[in-house]
């Protein structure tokens, strides 16, 4: 088992205001419900999903403004030990709105807005200095205005002089400097595989292979290839297994991912085998999807998934 804390770097989080409305129609005053607030941001959801599975991670985030002070308090209020970085800039807002009559849902996810030099320089002072050593560092999220491409590598390698998994979930130039400099896993979909390994399509059968090349050259460790209502696929260096997804209504896939990777992660940290940190990571993500808005999951959900897995899995995977 792990001894050191699981810590996650949100460097460009959202304060996520959600709202149902019964049809969206143009140019018309649209009445929605009451709206909720969540602290949103990759690393913030990965942080409360362990935290929720009875974990005790530690999530580092910027604030700005009254939007990054909303944001902080919600995370501590579910129980989440926090590190933050004020910035001049506020934080961000995001919106979802769900068309009741549809189910159709709509994510309005507004652009970062600008770090500072010396707020970057800050952000990587904070890593250098964490006390006790991580075993776990999980940066999650794109990069805001400011900040150069190659951070996620900086964060590598930081994690690497404290003997800490680096795990980036990321995509584009902030992820391909992360593998550059070297992640012990990767979580990427099927078209952030295609890009990485440079070509412009991958099919389904080519999968693996296109991890494994990643993990030959020295890129990662692991590849767990999320594959939404298909489930997962695992590659190691000798190991290759489909996991699926079980079948459910889903509501909405916002957190969905960060809460695969916080099961994947924190499954992991108990010691368990890679297979075991799947199907774990597979079911939280379902579960994810069980709950409108950009609520995580409930973890009746998770335990009722993984009895489905451990009894049928098997009958759907492929290895």
């Amino acid at each position: 088992m792990a001894t050191g804390p699981i810590v996650t770097l949100t460097i460009n989080p959202a304060l996520d205001k959600s709202s149902n409305v019964s049809r969206i129609v143009p140019d018309n005053k649209l009445r929605c419900d009451t709206p909720n607030f969540e602290a949103g941001g990759g690393g913030i959801n990965v942080a409360k999903a362990v935290h929720r599975l009875g974990g005790n991670p530690i999530a580092i985030f910027t604030i700005g403004g009254p939007t990054g002070q909303r944001l902080h308090k919600l995370v501590k209020s579910e129980g989440v030990e926090t590190m933050v970085i004020e910035t001049k800039q506020w934080t961000r807002e995001n919106f979802h709105v769900l068309e009741t009559s549809t189910g159709f849902q709509y994510r309005f996810g507004m652009p970062g807005t600008e770090m500072m030099p010396t707020e970057v320089r800050s952000i990587l002072e904070t890593m250098e200095e964490l006390d006790p050593k991580p075993s776990y560092i999980i940066a999650s999220g794109s990069l805001p205005p400011g900040v150069p491409d190659d951070f996620y590598g900086q964060i590598a390698r930081i994690a690497h002089k404290q003997g800490a998994k680096f795990i980036a979930d990321t995509s584009g130039d902030a992820l391909r400097h992360a593998t550059e400099a070297g992640v012990y896993l990767l979580k990427p979909n099927i078209t952030e595989l295609s890009e990485l390994v440079g070509v412009d399509k991958l099919e389904l059968d080519e999968v693996d292979d296109a991890a494994r090349a990643l993990i030959i050259r020295g890129q990662c460790e692991i590849v767990i290839v999320s594959m939404g209502a298909m489930g997962a696929m695992l590659v190691t260096e000798d190991q290759v297994e489909h996991i699926p997804a079980p079948p459910v209504q889903p509501k909405s896939t916002v957190g969905a991912g960060d809460s695969m990777l916080a099961g994947i992660i924190w499954t992991l940290s108990q010691g368990k085998s890679y297979r075991e940190a799947v199907r774990m990571g597979v079911a939280c993500g379902t579960a994810a999807t069980m709950n409108a808005g950009s609520e995580l999951f409930k973890m009746q959900d998770v335990n009722r998934l993984m009895d489905w897995l451990n009894r049928y899995g098997k009958r759907y995977s492929a290895s």
